[in-house]
């Protein structure tokens, strides 16, 4: 059995870490964006992230993950046409990885249809999306990724839906995954449609700070030698994370925002000209999802305010006369929203 490079010990890379934890206990934030230099960890961070999750129960030989008290219509072996159903089993998250020149019947699934129109049958043979049901698919070089296979796997991610229809004939399946791209920009970006549909998206970078790269070499060594001992010694830490994830997971969805922090928000949604209302929603999941990782059940400003680049700056419009980037541009609408915050409060 390998063992994947401990979560807790990547070097650094906090924001990166942030996304997918807050992406752990809220998948409807609709998928984490990494875009960054080869080798800053990428993805070290999703496999580690799976191995911190609870185990998932479904069924011997189920290819949908179906949990086993809600069976999908789609699932043979959890719908059996006769006999009993399999013994129900305990197994990882699922971690899917979609490979570049992936098919769309190989991500989503395909009908037979040459035994429909025979036999009368409806075979179906699921795609990548069944198997990261309840799990994480993940691409690496999403930007070189074709766009139509891009905006499905938003669509799948968004609705917690596969549907595939090819003449006549109609199925639909859960899909709920956490989808994680990453890639880097050298090679192109994401078309800004697509950037908007990602909820989070953070840029990582090659660590300059000359401990830290020693201590990246050090780990990494340790782990190589014995990959075994290096993740016993990390279990501990890697153990309370993965207690965080799921008590976080089981009250996110309780944590209440006051009206003044949601005001703030649209007011840096307004000042920044970001489009429609995704940045609001997401910005409020993703604080509500941030709040639960710390244990409270109020949001407060400074969450926010730590998660809004995360969160905004892919929807950013381009400025041709702003080349300081969005990130700065961000801080800034933060930094005059906070003002004239503390001036309400002074005059109040």
């Amino acid at each position: 059995m390998a063992h994947p490079f401990p979560f807790s010990a990547i070097v650094a890379q906090d924001e990166m870490k942030k996304a997918l934890l807050m992406a752990a206990v809220e998948p409807l934030l609709g998928g984490v964006l990494i875009f960054g230099d080869r080798g800053t960890g990428k993805s070290t961070a999703v496999r580690a992230l799976t191995e911190l999750l609870p185990v998932i129960e479904t069924r011997e030989g189920c290819r949908y993950n179906c949990h086993p008290a809600e069976p999908q219509r789609a699932c043979t072996v959890c719908n059996p046409v006769a006999g009993s159903k399999p013994p129900i089993v305990k197994r990882r998250a699922p971690m899917v990885d979609l490979p570049l020149g992936a098919t769309e019947d190989r991500v989503c699934g395909a009908l037979d249809i040459e035994k429909a129109l025979v036999a009368g049958e409806k075979h179906f043979e699921p795609g990548l999306l069944a198997a990261a049901n309840r799990g994480f698919l993940y691409i690496d070089e999403i930007n070189l990724l074709e766009d139509h296979l891009v905006d499905l796997l938003l669509d799948a991610a968004a609705s917690g839906i596969n549907v595939v229809e090819r003449e006549g004939l109609s199925i639909r399946h859960a899909a709920r995954f956490v989808l994680v791209g990453s890639g880097n920009p050298e090679e192109g970006d994401l078309r800004p449609q697509l950037l908007d549909r990602f909820g989070l998206s953070v840029d990582v970078r090659t660590i300059d700070d000359l401990d830290q790269r020693i201590e990246v070499i050090r780990r990494r060594d340790a782990y190589e030698t014995d990959p075994a001992g290096f993740c016993k010694l990390w279990a501990r830490k890697d153990a309370a994370v993965g207690r965080r994830v799921v008590a976080a997971s089981k009250i996110h969805r309780q944590v209440e925002i006051p009206d003044h922090v949601v005001m703030r928000m649209s007011q840096l949604c307004l000042r920044l000209g970001i489009d429609g209302m995704r940045g609001e929603l997401t910005l409020m999941r993703a604080s509500r999802a941030a709040a639960a990782l710390a244990g409270r059940l109020a949001v407060n400003w400074d969450d926010v305010a730590e998660i809004a680049p995360m969160v905004l700056c892919h929807r950013l419009r381009r400025d041709p006369l702003d080349d300081a980037g969005s990130a700065p541009r961000v801080e800034r609408a933060l930094a005059t929203i906070g003002e004239t915050a503390s001036g309400h409060h002074a005059h109040g």
